[in-house]
């Protein structure tokens, strides 16, 4: 028992210790990121000084672009540090007379399990099916899950910091608190696949049934 606490703790701090050295990796390249943005605003504005308008709109379309790069950065830091903060090892497994050895019972456990981890399965701004989501994000406080665009959207008529449109959620949002977590892409994709394992099923069931009345 106490090797198997030792080993679950070894695993854990190796975990937070990557995602220390990974946010910290990504931090430098932040840095590099604005570094060059000084520099092609220096560029552009010698361009424009020598009249040279179409490398200037060459200059500012690039310089979206590395923008954007920025901000995806940023939401990579942000869930980088939030698996390194938040990680917790799971339970350990004990088993009791009388009860299933662990492993024996996980074909239930994937054919009644529908949710996961995942705190709400239709996003309430765009009405989508999280399964359905082409950018989902993650609030760092409630956890629940949104489709970007809508979510910003949302928070922007709300002067930038609103309440979670969950129903009964008391938590408050903002931008910043909002992360494409690579976790939560991970448990969006197991979602699809399982309901996809669960259709085929019905659909074998329906199969026999009518060779049945056959």
């Amino acid at each position: 028992m106490a090797s198997t606490s030792s080993r679950t703790h070894g695993i854990a701090g190796r975990i937070r210790t990557a995602a220390t050295n990974l946010y910290s990796d990504n931090q430098s390249l932040l840095g590099d990121i604005r570094k060059s943005f000084n520099v092609l605003k220096e560029v552009a504005v010698d361009l424009e000084r020598a009249n040279q308008f179409d490398k200037v709109k060459e200059i500012e379309n690039a310089a979206v672009e590395l923008l954007a790069t920025c901000e995806h950065c940023m939401h990579l830091s942000s869930a980088i540090q939030y698996v390194g903060d938040n990680y917790e090892p799971p339970p350990e497994n004990v088993h009791h007379a009388g009860q299933p050895m662990p492993g024996d019972d996980q074909e239930d456990i994937v054919m009644t399990s529908t949710d996961g981890n995942l705190r709400n399965t239709t996003c309430p701004v765009s009405g989508k099916a999280i399964t359905d989501l082409e950018d989902p994000v993650c609030s760092v406080d409630c956890k629940h899950i949104y489709q970007t665009k809508e979510i910003m959207h949302y928070l922007q008529l709300k002067g930038g910091r609103g309440p979670c449109p969950i129903a009964g959620c008391p938590k408050m949002l903002q931008a910043d608190k909002l992360v494409r977590d690579p976790l939560l892409l991970v448990e969006i994709q197991e979602l699809r696949d399982m309901r996809k394992h669960q259709t085929a099923d019905t659909n074998v069931i329906e199969d026999f049934t009518e060779l049945d009345e056959d």
